[in-house]
């Protein structure tokens, strides 16, 4: 089912039990959802937008246009297809109680590719919706760009934009490319890559 909206910043209407809020933003109908940690580590705070206004958005946004999800290498409101992007934590406040706003919106946009940028969006995401947690390191350094199969999504981690060594850039363009020209669509429940 296709959702239908005009809006891309909070598509959703989630509403932040503390501000500033940074809310999702980006294509409600995206089969790859980024998640980011918060507004302190992945920037936005100044622009109301996941990962804008800092190192680690300017090298994530030049990935996404390389492989045809932003129609620019950088810029503060990003035009998304595609993708949407969102953080573990969208306002200041207790972690549990924001967590469960990621979770809504995970499930509302039911996204196939889940891309955890960093070591707590990597722990969240294996711990909730993988069977994996206890098997994999939960150290986005060692497993950036690979590909670890969740129920119902398939998850690639992302290492801390702002800490890419030669390499790290590439690696992701080309894990994002391949899954893009194979049918990367996740059977829920089954999750397995068809194709």
């Amino acid at each position: 089912m296709k959702r239908v909206t005009d809006r891309v910043s909070n598509p959703f209407g989630m509403r932040a039990p503390g501000e500033p809020a940074v809310h999702g933003y980006g294509d409600a109908n995206a089969d790859f959802h980024v998640i980011g940690a918060d507004a302190d580590t992945h920037g936005g705070a100044d622009t109301g937008v996941p990962f804008t206004d800092s190192t680690a958005g300017k090298r994530l946004q030049r990935v996404l246009h390389s492989v045809g999800f932003a129609a620019e290498p950088y810029s503060d409101g990003p035009e998304l297809t595609n993708c949407y992007l969102s953080y573990l934590h969208l306002s200041p406040g207790d972690p549990a109680d924001l967590e469960r706003y990621l979770d809504a919106e995970l499930r509302a946009l039911n996204a196939h590719i889940l891309l955890p940028v960093g070591d707590a969006p990597l722990s969240y995401v294996l711990e909730e919706f993988t069977t994996q947690a206890r098997k994999l390191p939960h150290d986005a350094d060692r497993l950036h760009a690979s590909e670890v199969r969740g129920r119902g999504f398939l998850v690639v981690p992302v290492r801390e934009p702002a800490d890419w060594e030669p390499g790290d850039e590439e690696a992701l363009i080309d894990r994002l490319a391949a899954l893009l020209d194979s049918d990367y669509r996740q059977t829920k429940g089954v999750a397995t890559t068809v194709g």
